[in-house]
């Protein structure tokens, strides 16, 4: 048994076809909701980075990071199309045009705006899906709380839909603050969140956790939202965005950071999470089969600082789940080992993100899905 969608063909035609995505996992079925929030693993038109520049807290540190950032977009182009934004694209296509094959570099199209930096999970849409095509969710995006300056950033969407690069019906919820690495869905009506990054404040003031419950489920469309009460990691900026610690799996699976340490300074809080994550139930008052992912061994900053380095950080791609390594062989191992058994029917890949976290993120951080329907095709 497998999950049964409907998607828009490649050509975008006014038609329908039906695509069979297997579960990786389990005999059940998912039943098709009237309007849903897709699992990443949901078939994908396509992903998004937002490019790197000097005009980015990447000044100090360009060179590295392009070539982290010229590695995903090799993994992700060899896979489907690939949206590059950035305010600089002659410099950055001629630059990926040499160094990517070109059956790759033909599968990027493009989007010129300026950026304030190159976080793509958390200005970018948030897409439901229903039988007329998708609804691209444009939430408020400010800088985790008023951290760090995000005007630019959060009118990429707009610019977005005026040089129509995605398809689908535009809907402002500016009003609400919202980051894509804050919520997890499994396309059933779940949504997976946290509580210390939904209730931070210079989000949504004036909102208690009853209030964004409500919104959430009546803006996402879904049944019910899972808090997580426990986890933060050192040096995370985002007050604990639940992609980096704990992730949505096919199969009613949840991978999860789990920290063996306990001298460690997570290991308290995270094994609280992980008690909480026991606790919880599908839709169907079963237990979710919890993948434990190992804790990266501490890793600092030139000033002491440890960073938020976390294998819950992957992307899920056609085919493939793209996953942060650290130079650390035996972790990165045991990580891989951990989401191919999440995701035995998909390639995991491993990208090394150490240029990545000295800016407090990870691959996840970077990249945002489109579902099926959603990036155009490009055009020859």
């Amino acid at each position: 048994m497998g999950l049964l969608y409907k998607a828009r063909t490649a050509s975008l035609e006014e038609r329908w076809t039906q695509i069979r995505f297997e579960e990786a996992n389990g005999p059940e079925k998912m039943e098709m909701r009237e309007t849903f929030l897709p699992p990443e693993w949901f078939p994908q038109s396509g992903a998004q980075l937002t490019w790197p520049h000097a005009g980015t807290d990447w000044k100090e540190m360009l060179s590295e990071v392009t070539d982290c950032y010229v590695r995903m977009a090799y993994e992700i182009a060899s896979r489907e199309p690939l949206l590059v934004v950035t305010p600089e694209r002659g410099h950055v296509e001629k630059m990926l045009k040499e160094k990517l094959p070109s059956a790759v570099f033909r599968q990027i199209r493009w989007a010129d705006c300026p950026t304030d930096d190159t976080w793509a999970r958390d200005h970018g849409f948030i897409s439901l899906m229903d039988e007329k095509g998708a609804r691209l969710l444009d939430f408020c995006f400010n800088g985790w709380g008023q951290k760090f300056p995000a005007g630019q950033d959060n009118r990429i969407n707009r610019h977005l839909v005026e040089q129509h690069v995605v398809e689908g019906t535009y809907t402002d919820c500016l009003d609400f603050v919202l980051e894509g690495g804050a919520i997890e869905s499994d396309g059933q009506g779940t949504i997976l969140t946290t509580s210390g990054c939904l209730l931070a404040p210079k989000r949504n003031e004036g909102m208690n956790r009853a209030d964004i419950e409500e919104h959430l489920k009546r803006t996402l469309h879904a049944q019910r939202i899972l808090w997580l009460d426990h986890g933060h990691l050192e040096g995370d900026d985002t007050d604990g965005h639940i992609d980096t610690l704990a992730r949505f799996c096919p199969g009613q699976t949840i991978a999860y950071v789990k920290c063996t340490d306990q001298n460690d300074s997570h290991y308290e809080d995270l094994s609280l999470m992980e008690e909480q994550l026991h606790t919880f139930r599908t839709l169907q008052d079963e237990p979710y089969q919890l993948v434990p992912l190992p804790m990266p061994d501490a890793i600092y900053d030139e000033n002491g600082q440890r960073l938020p380095a976390t294998y819950a950080n992957f992307f899920i791609v056609n085919s493939a789940v793209l996953m942060p390594t650290y130079n650390q062989p035996v972790n990165d191992e045991n990580a891989k080992k951990a989401l191919q058994k999440a995701f035995p029917q998909h390639e995991v890949v491993g990208i090394d993100c150490r240029a990545l976290i000295r800016q407090h993120g990870s691959l996840h951080c970077c990249t945002m899905q489109f579902p099926v329907s959603v990036l155009k095709p490009i055009q020859e």
